[in-house]
């Protein structure tokens, strides 16, 4: 008897760290993404990000077309994103660290994004233009905050640099502590940021991630078919500018409806603990 008692302690064991490492892997799986990003300093990036979203800002302050705090589309937007913040650590243990804003720009562009280091802007033209329901807001929030937490600008750029200068180069800009002349880095990183291209490989993980980010703060996953709808609507088949690199919107479509099943469950416990 002596024997037993210890081998069924230890399968109860086996048990409960296997129920709870199925709740700790729950939602959508993801890989760790490009170890290349390693090369381009995360907080370099996040500064650079930082100044030229200042920057931003204050060209549409001077055009009166910054969103004033009072705002009620500025006030949905950051009950949304006080919504979903709190699960990007999930994501990206560093994203809790992260100085988050978002802001309400007035623009014809059916457009949004989230720079490194959590910086969210919207333009009035993707709320207008396509009606979107808070639902359809989270899934383009979400997705544009899981291209920062899964740092694509930082691999892009690496990825970008290598090609031009080679690894070598980067090794000296970059390694051993050897940054170099950071104003004028960060000025060139900075200024890339608003019109860089991802990877459909890039748009593809961000839109699995924001789902997931989404159905936890309990905005419906379903939206995201609607909006790719809307979407293509609104572009006569073909997507935005700022998506151009993303798979078609039927190809989206097929892909979300086949994630659903990893999502809704996420959606269905965040609602039932509202």
């Amino acid at each position: 008897m002596s024997l037993v008692y210890p081998n069924f302690v230890r399968c109860l064991l086996i048990a409960a760290l296997s129920i709870c490492s199925a709740y700790a892997q729950d939602g959508v799986r993801v890989d760790e993404g490009s170890r290349l990003k390693e090369l381009v300093p995360a907080a370099e990036l996040e500064q650079a990000a930082a100044q030229q979203y200042a920057q931003l800002l204050q060209e549409a302050r001077s055009k009166n077309a910054l969103a004033p705090e009072g705002s009620p589309q500025l006030k949905r937007l950051r009950g949304i994103a006080q919504r979903i913040i709190p699960f990007s650590n999930r994501f990206n243990q560093e994203a809790r660290n992260w100085k988050w804003e978002i802001n309400l720009i007035g623009s014809e562009q059916i457009n949004a994004f989230c720079m490194p280091g959590g910086k969210i802007a919207f333009y009035t033209g993707l709320i207008d233009k396509l009606k979107l329901t808070d639902d359809e807001i989270a899934i383009v929030m979400g997705h544009e905050i899981a291209h920062a937490l899964r740092e694509h600008a930082r691999a892009r750029i690496a990825k970008s640099q290598a090609t031009g200068i080679g690894i070598g180069l980067i090794g000296q800009v970059f390694g051993g502590g050897k940054y170099g002349d950071l104003v004028n880095l960060g000025a060139q990183v900075g200024g890339n940021l608003l019109t860089l291209k991802f990877s459909r490989s890039d748009e593809s993980d961000a839109d699995v991630v924001g789902l997931d980010l989404a159905a936890r703060a309990g905005y419906d996953p379903r939206a995201g078919v609607s909006l790719w709808k809307k979407m293509e609507s609104a572009s006569g088949g073909n997507p935005p500018a700022w998506l151009s690199t993303h798979p078609a919107g039927s190809d989206r479509i097929k892909e979300i409806e086949r994630r659903l099943p990893e999502v809704m469950p996420l959606y269905e416990k965040a609602r039932r603990n509202r």
